[in-house]
């Protein structure tokens, strides 16, 4: 059994590779003064670029969980969601309002994914 860590921290690693499954930590935009399209884009852009690292993609996506400020903003966030997802296979999905880790952050998004074979 191999477990691999990578893009860690002292408190956790934004990518896990277990067998053939990828786990991604939670991400958030860079910049919480931008608005909720400007952070769900963000968001999706660390999503892509911790998928390549562990050999996947939006395809392989077996479940995502999206933890959002409020519901006021579900379908601007769902906007750019449905745009970065439409020709890929649709992930199981839960989303939820939550307060996050400091109020200006508007969005974050998990990912677990299939490695590709």
């Amino acid at each position: 059994m191999t477990v691999t860590r990578t893009h860690s921290n002292q408190r956790m690693s934004q990518l896990v590779v277990h067998n053939d499954t990828a786990y991604l930590a939670g991400q958030v935009a860079d910049d919480f003064s931008a608005d909720i399209k400007t952070q769900t884009t963000s968001c999706l852009a660390k999503v892509d670029a911790l998928l390549t690292a562990a050999g996947s993609d939006k395809d392989h996506i077996l479940s995502t969980t999206i933890f959002i400020r409020t519901m006021a903003q579900f379908a601007e966030m769902n906007e750019i969601w449905d745009a970065w997802i439409a020709d890929h296979g649709k992930p199981a999905r839960a989303c939820v309002e939550a307060n996050m880790a400091t109020d200006q952050i508007l969005v974050e998004v998990c990912v677990i994914a299939a490695v590709k074979s």
